[in-house]
C-alpha cells in the first residue's frame, strides 16, 4: 500500500512539472499589409486548436501567440496562415489562395522578396 501511495505522489508531482509547461509564447512573421490582413491572420490563428492566443502587428509583421504544445505547434499555425493566403518564411500560400485576399491585402506586389522583407 505504502509503494501504490507513493507511486501516486510521484507521478502527480511529473505531471504537475509538465503541466505548467503547456503554455508556450511564439512569434514568427506572417506576411500582410492592413487591418483586413491582422483580422484574417488572428482569426487563422485562433481557428487553430490549442492556440489560446494571437495579436498580429502590422508594422513589424510579428504574429505573437500563446499555444499549447500537447495540442498544436508553430508549423500548423504557419499551415493555417497559407491556408488564407499569408506568407511566413517556411511557408507559402499558393497562388490560387493569395490571388482569393482583398487587393489591398496583396504585400507580394510591394516589392517584398521571397524573405518578407522590402
Amino acid at each position: 500500500m505504502k509503494k501504490l501511495v507513493w507511486t501516486l505522489v510521484l507521478s502527480l508531482a511529473i505531471t504537475s512539472v509538465f503541466a505548467q509547461d503547456k503554455n508556450k509564447k511564439v512569434e514568427m512573421e506572417v506576411d500582410g499589409k492592413c487591418d483586413m490582413c491582422k483580422t484574417r491572420i488572428e482569426k487563422a490563428a485562433l481557428g487553430v486548436k490549442g492556440v489560446k492566443y494571437a495579436m498580429w502587428d502590422i508594422p513589424t509583421h510579428q504574429l505573437s501567440l500563446v499555444l499549447d504544445e500537447r495540442k498544436t505547434n508553430a508549423m500548423q499555425v504557419k499551415m493555417a496562415m497559407a491556408e488564407v493566403g499569408h506568407d511566413t518564411k517556411e511557408l507559402k500560400a499558393t497562388e490560387e489562395v493569395y490571388n482569393k485576399v482583398h487587393p489591398c491585402c496583396r504585400y507580394r506586389e510591394d516589392g517584398f522578396d521571397d524573405s518578407g522583407h522590402h
